[in-house]
């Protein structure tokens, strides 16, 4: 018997179609920096340091998680992108930077064109929103280690910041406020507890009381990306350090950006919570320890400014039609 590639579980005539297929939409992202056409083995982006003071790169790689199975039970693929660029972008904009280029890896037990092509579209829509270029990546058909119709989806993103705007927790004092801004949903993370929950595809195409369409519709929601209220707003106050809530929730997170020898008082009680986390936590049962370990709770971002300055700067933010909330202060 006569074993091909092929007949092994790699179809490379499927991944030269979708490579075809995704040519022309990640050209969409392209800025005056990439270089195209140089045809070798890696992708390359000429770097402007005119423009900042000591340029220093900020680096970050990440994953939306078991989200993309949710995806997958309801095969709608072109969201999941957004979120992976959006989630990257606001890891770096947290530090102050802006994105410059982004690379993605998508591994399958089996390429499916068509559904690699929605999931591109998600991450060209997340680039060209958020001013980066996608300028690579690897699509790898791995059967054997991949089942079925899985699959996994991770990117990673490259920024540049001026070495003194580096927002660092040596910035954070005693007494500083935290300002929480709304998430959009769960973003990426908590998505094991959730399919834990509801495990079945006939759960998440049912309708919630609270939500405006059905449960899938509502854990779908993209990843908001920050980038634009963060570079607005450290252009115009003295912000003292950012906090992007991720996995770990609020206080796992925030620690992360304030000195050791300080703690987070927070109200948890100072924000209404989106319904969607009180469907997940009545459905479960879970434990509020858990709920604030695992999810975001409604808030996806906080700065921490000091007192002085937090008056006018939630005007500004409200003015950004953002809805700002004081959440606790540090101590």
């Amino acid at each position: 018997m006569k074993v091909s590639y092929k007949s092994s579980g790699v179809n490379i005539s499927e991944a030269d179609k979708f490579v075809e297929n995704i040519k022309p939409l990640v050209k969409e992202t392209f800025t005056k920096n990439v270089l195209k056409g140089i045809g070798n083995f890696g992708a390359f982006y000429e770097i402007d340091i005119k423009k900042h003071n000591h340029p220093v790169f900020v680096s970050s790689v990440d994953g939306v998680g078991t989200k993309l199975k949710i995806a997958s039970a309801l095969k709608k693929f072109d969201t999941i992108g957004e979120d992976l660029v959006n989630h990257c972008v606001n890891d770096i904009a947290v530090c102050g930077a802006v994105p410059l280029f982004f690379l993605d890896y998508y591994a399958t037990g089996k390429l499916k064109k068509n559904e690699a092509t929605d999931i591109v579209k998600g991450m060209v829509r997340g680039c060209i929103n958020n001013k980066c270029s996608l300028i690579g990546g690897e699509t790898a058909e791995m059967p054997g280690v991949y089942h079925d119709n899985d699959f996994d989806l991770a990117g990673s993103i490259t920024g540049i910041v001026s070495k003194n705007k580096i927002l660092s927790s040596a910035n954070v004092k005693k007494g500083n406020l935290l300002i929480g801004l709304p998430s959009n949903g769960l973003h990426t993370n908590g998505y094991s507890l959730v399919r834990k929950i509801f495990d079945s595809k006939s759960h998440l195409t049912k309708k919630s009381p609270g939500l405006e369409g059905d449960l899938g519709s509502e854990l779908l929601k993209v990843h908001r990306s920050y980038l634009d209220i963060i570079q607005s707003s450290i252009k115009n106050f003295e912000i003292n350090s950012i906090s992007h809530i991720t996995g770990g929730g609020i206080d796992g997170n925030t620690k992360r950006v304030i000195p050791k020898d300080l703690k987070l008082k927070i109200d948890w009680k100072s924000w209404e919570r989106p319904v969607i986390f009180d469907i997940i936590q009545k459905a479960g049962n879970v434990p509020e320890s858990d709920m604030r370990k695992t999810f975001n709770l409604g808030i996806g971002l906080i700065y921490i400014v000091s007192k002085n300055v937090s008056d006018d700067f939630m005007k500004f933010l409200k003015r950004k039609n953002e809805q700002p909330v004081i959440i606790g202060y540090t101590e």
